[in-house]
């Protein structure tokens, strides 16, 4: 890896040290007000599919619909029907390199 990608990861590191540690330190112990706590619970599912679309859809600087793409789809709908996670990435995988080995 490269210097500027060594620095990058760093720099990631310290600042989401710096933001896991200003919630313990403005709050000094306390709950969190119920409305915030609301907002904290639905961060991390909106991160993981904000994180997931913008892999599925994305081709460095462009948009790009791929096998990858259908194969997070088919997965996505795997999982709203109720299908375990195993089952899941299995599928996402298994469609993927099904459609990259046809294309």
């Amino acid at each position: 890896m490269t210097g500027t990608a060594w620095a990058t990861i760093a720099g990631c590191t310290v600042v989401t040290a710096l933001i896991k540690g200003v919630g313990p330190v403005a709050f000094g112990g306390r709950d969190l007000p119920p409305r915030f706590r609301g907002v904290v619970v639905l961060l991390a599912p909106a991160l993981l599919a904000a994180l997931i679309v913008a892999s599925a859809l994305a081709d460095g600087r462009d948009l790009h619909v791929g096998a990858d793409t259908a194969g997070v789809a088919v997965a996505g709908v795997a999982l709203w029907r109720g299908a375990s996670v195993l089952v899941g990435v299995g599928l996402a995988a298994g469609i993927t390199a099904g459609l990259r080995l046809l294309g």
